[in-house]
């Protein structure tokens, strides 16, 4: 049965060769778990087996992403079973894998994100664009796809402010700091000696001149991190991150920040509650009497 299914998602539906081979993995994980020493018998599957295949592949050590991949396959897989007329049920139907723990973003501190803004050579173009590049994603809280996509109309330097657009084509206007605004004039000026187009209307370009992409910013601010001397891989949404964590520690705003960040969700937005938390909590452990009379007798 599996490999008709396989066959079926190859040819009849062309997925891919890499997701195709999810699924086979995925089906073979479960006919194991449910029959390890049997014959699969697909038709008298219930959705309490269903159940007790979860919690049993829970319990080994799959995280709730994979077995949420894992229940879509057998979904997918009974659909098929019974567009055939092999089955009369769906009991993956109504089965739903447990919860992700929710894993907090990491964050820059002030001082270390100071420190690897200031690490720029006036003299190297390449240098005062990846400066640029920082400022903004920590000034305004971008994306990786949407600094990418900035164009020299996106920033009016007049108003401090830019225009981009996130996710779901959704455009924001967001403020631009002093200190980003300093850097994109310093670019602005080096840009003008990489670009010879002049229909190139990309605000960030490579040395050849033309829009310089995602992969490329990555390794980039990677690049910068280590000639800083940090002691954490540094990527694009970590800036962003840091951006959201800092300006709510100082201004409580949840809504706020949700706007900035284009958040549809203010679920989405309230991750950054629990680090503002964390900062609370050592803040209170460092100062508050009781907390150290605590620390002192645990000591």
């Amino acid at each position: 049965m599996i490999e008709a299914y396989l066959r079926h998602l190859d040819t009849e539906r062309r997925l891919s060769p890499h997701t195709v081979n999810h699924y086979a993995r995925d089906l073979a994980l479960a006919a194991d778990a449910l029959w390890p020493q049997g014959q699969p018998d697909w038709a008298h599957v219930s959705s309490h087996d269903v159940r007790r295949l979860v919690a049993t592949l829970h319990r080994r050590g799959l995280g709730g992403r994979s077995l949420q991949r894992l229940l879509s396959a057998l979904r997918g897989f009974y659909h098929y079973l019974a567009r055939e007329g092999l089955v009369q049920h769906n009991p993956a139907l109504d089965i739903r894998a447990p919860k992700r723990p929710r894993r907090l973003p990491r964050t820059l501190d002030a001082d270390s994100v100071n420190h690897l803004l200031d690490q720029t050579r006036d003299d190297d173009p390449l240098s005062l664009r990846d400066r640029a590049m920082m400022e903004l994603f920590y000034s305004s809280g971008l994306r990786l796809a949407e600094l990418a996509s900035l164009d020299l109309d996106s920033i009016d330097r007049a108003d401090a402010s830019l225009v981009v657009t996130g996710k779901g084509r959704k455009t924001r206007h967001l403020p631009v700091g002093q200190p980003a605004l300093q850097a994109l004039a310093a670019w602005l000026k080096a840009r003008a000696t990489l670009v010879s187009d002049s229909t190139e209307r990309a605000l960030f370009v490579g040395r050849h001149g033309h829009r310089l992409g995602g992969r490329a910013i990555e390794q980039r601010l990677a690049l910068r991190a280590r000639e800083a001397g940090l002691d954490q891989h540094l990527h694009p949404h970590m800036l962003r991150h840091s951006f959201a964590t800092h300006l709510l520690e100082s201004s409580g705003d949840l809504r706020a920040v949700q706007e900035l960040l284009g958040h549809a969700d203010l679920s989405t937005t309230q991750v950054y509650t629990h680090l503002d938390f964390q900062h609370l909590a050592r803040v209170y452990d460092a100062a508050h009497p009781r907390a150290q009379k605590r620390r002192n007798e645990e000591d």
